[in-house]
């Protein structure tokens, strides 16, 4: 069984027991949060309209933060000696999926 949750913007394909790192949640470490699914496969059985998924669920526990790759940029204009450096590392909030749940 897995489902497709949103967070962040962003949509991920979750399974139970997998570990993955979504936008910043702002929860504490060891923290319970739940996400309504967009879509659940069980099987043969798709859940995708939002009258079956209203009582589907996915559990998740918190592990901690993380950051990503660090990312460079660089500008530069021509002729004025403009020149500018930046960078960026985002952050995340790293989950461990504990259940996927439908109403029956």
């Amino acid at each position: 069984m897995y489902a497709v949750i949103k967070t962040g913007g962003k949509q991920e394909r979750v399974e139970e027991g997998q570990r993955v790192a979504v936008e910043l949640l702002g929860e504490a470490t060891g923290a319970e949060v739940s996400f309504a699914p967009i879509l659940v496969v069980d099987g043969d059985s798709v859940l995708a309209t939002p009258g079956e998924l209203a009582g589907a669920k996915v559990s998740a526990r918190v592990l901690g933060e993380e950051k990503g790759p660090k990312v460079r940029g660089f500008i530069y204009k021509n002729k004025t000696r403009g020149r500018r450096s930046w960078g960026h590392r985002q952050r995340y909030t790293t989950i461990e999926v504990t259940a996927i749940t439908r109403e029956a």
